[in-house]
């Protein structure tokens, strides 16, 4: 099995287990070893980017709450834009708004894609499998590490 790296940025435990879940499962069915560290926070998050190394390497891919407390997903978004080492890592923003201006507001800001959290178990298991699919398999970006 192939092994990808996710980060997930999240600061509601409910929707981080949601997650856990739904992503275990469909690396399984992928036959992908899904490596799934989580934030509760952004600067949690920003803190992990910053110390990663070789026994500690980036994400293949972050997953990213939009609406959180202290720091929100765009400043979280900008540091990881802003730091030559992470500022190619396709940052997925996972989030409940559909508002307009949170989806024009992320792309400015360096998001490679906008997700709306379904609020459907079945539809979220079927996004969050998508989203994996694509970003940890299909998708070819620089090697970082």
């Amino acid at each position: 099995m192939d092994q990808r790296r996710i980060l997930l940025v999240d600061d509601n435990l409910n929707d981080v287990e949601l997650a856990l879940t739904v992503l275990r499962d469909s690396g399984e069915q992928q036959r992908v070893f899904h490596d799934i560290t989580v934030a509760g926070s952004g600067a949690e998050a920003i803190a992990m980017l910053n110390a990663s190394g070789p026994s500690n390497p980036l994400p293949d891919v972050i997953l990213l709450d939009l609406k959180m407390p202290q720091m929100d997903g765009l400043a979280v978004l900008d540091a990881i834009r802003a730091s030559d080492s992470t500022r190619d890592i396709p940052v997925v923003m996972l989030t409940t708004s559909g508002e307009p201006r949170d989806i024009s507001d992320s792309y400015a800001h360096g998001a490679s894609a906008y997700v709306i959290k379904p609020l459907d178990f079945s539809q979220f298991r079927e996004a969050m499998t998508t989203i994996t699919a694509f970003w940890t398999q299909l998708n070819r970006r620089p090697n970082l590490r």
